[in-house]
């Protein structure tokens, strides 16, 4: 079975975006060269699409819970130790 392989303009309409878009980043997307030709697989897309999917972090759907209310959103960060302990180890 051969893989499907598709140009800027299909691979930009599978992907819902411009074509322009997808020759901007494309130094960022997964993707095959050979020459100048450039295309994408199947799975070049579906991993294009997870690069920029999204989670709610808050409501119902959140993946990761809220902080109680009240608490602060980094509370669980710790600071660093000062300089002249770092020193003196």
């Amino acid at each position: 079975m051969t893989t499907r392989r598709y140009k800027y303009a299909e691979a930009a309409e599978a992907l819902r975006v411009e074509e322009r878009w997808l020759r901007r980043n494309i130094r960022q997307l997964p993707h095959s060269k050979k020459g100048r030709a450039v295309t994408f697989t199947d799975a070049d897309l579906e991993r294009i699409d997870q690069m920029h999917h999204h989670e709610p972090t808050t409501g119902p759907l959140a993946v990761v819970a809220a902080p109680a209310s009240g608490a602060h959103p980094m509370a669980h960060l710790k600071p660093l130790p000062s300089r002249g302990a770092l020193r003196s180890a």
